[in-house]
């Protein structure tokens, strides 16, 4: 029978451990507990848990600082490490990015979002595990058969597929577990891909280059992670504060997807900062103007804006694809490349098509709307 998979749990108040243990053991996961920073550094050494939830205050070692040295430990440096905390600023959730941890969990901790990225980051877990037991295992083989050299190559490069295939389906599940707490952005971040597909054929746009765009996408706002729900989904009007921390969703972004040599992560950390710049150069966070902002960051902007007038929001009921297309008109040239624009609006059949769902129309005037998704899509 297979084991169970391992989770430590550190955190120097005994109740709130146990409260973990309790969700996670009904959850069928073997769990251990630790107190203080070096207790978690001493367990988690000699236990190898599958996953570690780390509070941040602690006596001693805290966990920011129980991060930094798991992560720079060879035999506990692939185990994730969630930051479970109840300091829950953008500059918090930073912090524990910098150090090395792979998510963030707020406290009170709230069951169903415990679940989803548990689950979320023991199949990272799982998927790591399977690549490093595979390189090893291959590499014996090599050592073995240097006579089945061409056979070994074949099933390298099976693998390979097939681990593109992990990585991706991995993407997908990590940009939807930022996206979280809305259902609907969930959908967004699927059909942005294809938008971007559609409107790459039309300009002609590379194999390679057009599948790193389809498959970065969905990255787009992965920042918005870092944005606190106060202001993420907030119904009504940003404050000018608010609006200050809202922005900050694309730099996060591309610090979260920074220093990878995969060609994806590379395209993903391009979007992520720069989907909302514009044409004109009245966008963010850069203010970059014209063939200043990068293919990719174009593209993506005219697919993620005409998503949000099509969807609904907590700040606004979905618009008709008549009005949402007579919207993207009016952003030509200003808010939008005008030549990417000609080939979105060829392709206007299939973006229609992809965009397959009836939604109640808003009262909402299109002098309102730019105004409204700049800050909210």
């Amino acid at each position: 029978m297979e084991q169970p998979r391992h989770i430590l749990v550190v955190d120097d108040d005994p109740m709130t451990c146990l409260l973990m243990n309790t969700i996670l053991t009904r959850m069928g996961y073997q769990v251990s507990e630790a107190f203080d920073g070096m207790d978690a550094w001493e367990k988690a050494v000699d236990l190898l848990p599958d996953l570690i939830l780390l509070d941040v205050s602690m006596p001693g070692m805290d966990g920011l600082e129980l991060t930094h040295k798991l992560k720079n430990e060879p035999v506990t440096k692939n185990i994730p490490i969630m930051i479970v905390s109840s300091h829950d600023e953008v500059t918090d959730r930073v912090k524990a990015v910098e150090a090395g941890a792979e998510d963030f969990l707020s406290k009170p901790v709230v069951q169903i979002i415990l679940k989803a990225k548990v689950n979320s980051l023991l199949k990272i877990k799982s998927y790591n595990d399977h690549m490093y037991n595979y390189q090893r295992k291959l590499e014996e083989e090599v050592e073995k058969k240097t006579a089945s050299l061409k056979q070994s190559v074949d099933k390298l490069e099976a693998a390979s597929k097939k681990l593109r295939l992990y990585s991706l389906d991995t993407i997908l599940r990590l940009s939807q577990a930022a996206e979280y707490k809305d259902s609907e952005t969930g959908q967004h971040i699927q059909r942005i891909g294809y938008y971007i597909q559609v409107i790459g054929r039309a300009i002609s746009l590379g194999r390679q280059e057009a599948d790193d765009f389809f498959y970065a996408s969905p990255m787009h706002d992965v920042g918005k992670i870092g944005i606190p729900d106060n202001i993420l989904l907030k119904p009504g009007k940003l404050t000018a504060e608010e609006w200050v921390i809202m922005k900050q969703h694309t730099t996060i972004g591309g610090k979260i997807l920074s220093g990878s040599d995969s060609s994806t992560l590379k395209v993903a950390e391009t979007i992520a900062l720069t989907h909302h710049e514009k044409w004109d150069g009245s966008g963010y966070p850069n203010n970059l103007k014209g063939l200043e902002i990068p293919l990719a960051g174009r593209i993506a902007a005219i697919a993620d804006v005409f998503d949000a007038l099509t969807s609904k929001r907590p700040y606004k009921e979905a618009f008709s694809m008549e009005k949402a297309f007579a919207i993207m008109k009016e952003g030509q040239g200003n808010h939008f490349d005008p030549d990417l624009m000609d080939a979105f609006f060829e392709v206007k059949e299939e973006i229609i098509s992809i965009r397959n769902n009836s939604y109640a129309l808003s009262g909402t005037t299109k002098n309102e709307t730019f105004d409204i998704l700049e800050k909210r899509s």
